[in-house]
């Protein structure tokens, strides 16, 4: 777990060793070309699909997310195993303030982090939610799957299983970056955040957007999130997702990640979809087992996304969270891919710099997320 980073932002067109691997000739010739035999005849390409994070932060040998686990899937490995080391790459990297190590920290300036994680050929599940003092949730998530009968553990009781299976506790997740930006912040807010909590919320919000539009923190981590996907040559799909959570969210406040059929849901016969955005949102719908559900009736993975991002913006009725338009004021993406390898990236709101992270033979890039709303 002791991986530094170089805090470059990788190039859509690099690990062109990708190419090699997954084209490999003939069955007899190397393993890696038995694997490429095994694609052809199962008729699935494998692939990996993330959130846009998942083609920027770079570990040491220069793999992203995508590429690790694109790499892993194509040289045999577990689906689940190859898609939770790529997102390890974010949950490490003290740069992106969005997930793991350095995730921006709730209202009292604890950084508490989320993960769900589902192994489809399996067919189980796991998660942690408000977990502190471990850097990769997402591996205590898939060990709660593979260790216990149970699939949520939360707060102390999550910590506490993670120091029995070994992992590392430590005082503070917070880096230097995210202290600073969260000192800023109480500069910014009155600290008696419960005397009036309806002025309070409110005011909150306000900041955070503030803060964003005065470049303090990128607009896409106010609420953070990694989803990553993967199918291998066998058809076989696992998913995970892991977070720090909504910005100086109230201590305690869980949102969608680590939750199955929100943030996260997989199908072994279907597909997986994955979430970031507003938690609450995600939550109320049961939006990602939606997507799936849809693809199961025989929707393409863009459709089956814009059904859910349909049925949010369609209960979506408090007026604090709508725009002049009467849409919502916010966004929700989900990232879908389904058995056969075909993949999208949906969001309410499409635009510059809205992308999603694929990784398949022909090497890693970022795809343009399309908008339900123009």
């Amino acid at each position: 777990m002791g991986e530094s980073f170089t805090g470059k932002r990788a190039g859509v067109d690099r690990r062109t060793f990708l190419t090699g691997t997954a084209l490999a000739g003939a069955a007899a010739a190397t393993a890696t070309a038995g694997r490429a035999a095994a694609v052809q005849t199962a008729g699935v390409k494998p692939i990996v699909i993330a959130s846009g994070n998942g083609l920027r932060s770079q570990a040491d040998d220069g793999e992203t997310c995508v590429e690790r686990a694109f790499r892993m899937i194509t040289e045999g490995a577990d689906v689940l195993d190859a898609v939770i080391a790529g997102v390890n790459i974010v949950e490490l990297d003290p740069e992106d303030t969005s997930v793991g190590y350095g995730g921006l920290p709730d209202a009292h300036g604890n950084v508490t982090l989320d993960s769900c994680c589902m192994h489809g050929p399996k067919k189980r599940a796991g998660g942690v939610a408000a977990i502190q003092g471990v850097r990769t949730p997402s591996l205590v998530a898939q060990a709660v799957a593979d260790k216990t009968d149970h699939h949520l553990i939360v707060g102390q009781g999550a910590q506490d299983l993670a120091r029995q299976f070994g992992f590392t506790i430590e005082d503070d997740l917070n880096t230097d970056t995210s202290r600073r930006i969260f000192f800023e912040w109480k500069r910014r807010v009155d600290p008696a955040h419960y005397l009036d909590p309806e002025r309070d919320a409110a005011l909150r919000w306000r900041v955070l957007h503030d803060m964003a539009r005065d470049g303090i923190i990128d607009p896409e981590h106010m609420y953070g999130t990694i989803n990553c996907n993967g199918v291998n040559a066998a058809g076989d799909v696992c998913g995970v997702t892991t977070t720090s959570g909504l910005a100086w969210k109230i201590p305690g406040r869980v949102g969608d990640s680590p939750i199955l059929g929100a943030g996260l849901y997989v199908d072994n016969d279907v597909g997986a979809a994955g979430s970031t955005g507003r938690g609450e949102a995600n939550l109320y719908n049961c939006a990602s087992y939606l997507v799936v559900e849809e693809m199961r009736r025989g929707a393409h993975p863009k459709d089956a996304g814009m059904t859910a991002l349909a049925r949010i913006r369609a209960n979506t009725v408090d007026s604090r969270l709508l725009n002049e338009d009467g849409n919502p004021n916010f966004d929700v993406n989900f990232y879908v891919v389904d058995k056969q390898g075909r993949h999208a990236g949906v969001r309410f709101y499409s635009g510059d710099n809205r992308n999603y992270a694929v990784c398949t033979e022909n090497g890693a890039e970022l795809v343009p997320i399309e908008g339900l709303i123009s």
